[in-house]
């Protein structure tokens, strides 16, 4: 099943790591502009290129 979310924005609570990573990854590759938050900006720096490494199309904030 395909779900398009090109058009919506999803804000992930912690989404460096873990459970949180992984929806942030789903909802990306679904088409949402996913916003990754997390504790430090290193985090979320690190969370951003391991999602832009999988998903080179992703539209990312964080």
């Amino acid at each position: 099943m395909h779900i398009d979310l090109s058009t919506r924005t999803a804000i992930v609570s912690g989404s460096t790591a873990g459970i949180g990573l992984a929806i942030a990854k789903g909802l990306a590759g679904a088409g949402a502009h996913v916003v990754v938050t997390g504790r430090t900006q290193a985090r979320v720096d690190a969370a951003l290129a391991a999602i832009r490494k999988e998903l080179p199309q992703a539209k990312l904030g964080g």
